[in-house]
């Protein structure tokens, strides 16, 4: 009789599902906001955004390229955490 023995995940080794989620909805949200103060001069922006100015008429190119790199940081720290993918099946 033979017995296929598979083998036993030990408590640590789970994956942290819910940091990934929020490490890719944070690197998400922070390239839009980056776009966001890119594409909009300082009057049209949200009055919760710092840097928002009733009358002014420049945009915020260095808070976009920080916001965008902050995100592309994030996503990829996100993608680290999950390690790579195995291929069931044939290799």
């Amino acid at each position: 009789m033979a017995v296929d023995k598979q083998p036993v995940p030990r408590a640590g080794a789970r994956r942290p599902t819910f940091a990934i989620l929020v490490l890719v909805l944070l690197g998400i949200l922070a390239i839009v906001v980056g776009v966001i103060y890119l594409t909009e001069p300082v009057h049209s922006l949200p009055s919760f955004f710092p840097g928002y100015a009733a009358h002014g008429q420049i945009h915020h190119h260095t808070r976009g390229y920080i916001a965008i790199a902050a995100g592309i940081i994030l996503l990829i720290i996100a993608a680290i955490i999950r390690g790579p993918r195995r291929r069931r099946g044939y290799y």
